[in-house]
């Protein structure tokens, strides 16, 4: 099973068209069984497409656009969590190349307040894959030192919606840097999560966001955000970094990560 995730910055990027255009090219030569998104926006003023999707949503061009490729095999969830720049309703979904049985929207800040951009609200998906139930979850949450949305309280409530006799990927922007110790990476850890960075067999360096970024305006550092997280034991046969200008062209400011793993 092929994983993805990259945080989208929708909206925000220049050629945003092109770019689109590309992880639409990407998305159809991997082949991935299961895309996580996160920064997935709309134009609050666009029309209205369908369900909670209006026509500007980063995932219906999305969509669009792997349909111009002939991929029309991937099921989509999207929500949003909060109100971004003003005009945009910024989410997370999750595409599916495998049956989706089961879709939840999960508000983890304590805020339930869409109109404060701290609101973080993630999806989930339960996918049958070989007869077998798995949970997926895109995640977008807080940073650890917020001292009105702290991470650690984010993660608690994420936690607590887990089907722990489940097998569970958590993929997404954790907005911690993974070599960091002490903060929101080792808080992961400490409650039995498992980062499949560290069990990948093949794996590079794994960084995923180099200098200032929104959210991290002061950095000037090379920052491991974007994770792909498992709640018990799993063969991964390797985790790289995509779209970096190295492994495909960037589309975003955070690198994407795929995961192959074996289930």
């Amino acid at each position: 099973m092929k994983l993805l995730t990259l945080n989208c910055h929708s909206w925000q990027e220049e050629d945003q068209l092109e770019k689109i255009r590309h992880l639409a090219e990407t998305i159809k030569s991997e082949d991935y069984d299961v895309i996580a998104l996160q920064e997935v926006s709309q134009h609050r003023a666009s029309k209205d497409y369908k369900d909670n999707l209006k026509e500007e949503n980063f995932l219906v061009v999305l969509l669009k656009e792997l349909e111009k490729l002939n991929v029309n095999e991937y099921d989509s969830v999207w929500d949003y969590a909060h109100i971004g720049y003003d005009v945009y309703e910024e989410g997370v979904c999750l595409l599916s190349k495998h049956p989706i049985k089961d879709q939840r929207s999960i508000f983890v800040s304590q805020s339930q307040d869409k109109n404060n951009w701290k609101t973080r609200n993630i999806v989930s998906i339960t996918v049958e894959y070989n007869g077998k139930l798995i949970d997926f979850y895109s995640c977008h949450l807080g940073w650890w030192h917020d001292e009105e949305e702290p991470f650690k309280e984010q993660f608690k409530r994420l936690n607590e919606s887990i089907n722990s006799n489940r097998q569970t990927f958590l993929l997404g922007d954790f907005n911690n840097n993974a070599n960091v110790r002490n903060e929101g990476y080792d808080y992961i850890k400490s409650l039995g999560f498992l980062d499949t960075f560290e069990l990948a067999k093949v794996k590079d360096e794994g960084i995923t966001a180099r200098g200032k970024i929104d959210g991290w305006e002061a950095n000037r550092e090379a920052l491991r955000l974007d994770l792909v997280l498992t709640n018990s034991p799993i063969t991964v046969n390797s985790s790289k970094v995509i779209f970096n200008g190295e492994n495909e062209a960037v589309v975003s400011d955070h690198y994407g990560v795929i995961v192959e793993i074996e289930v």
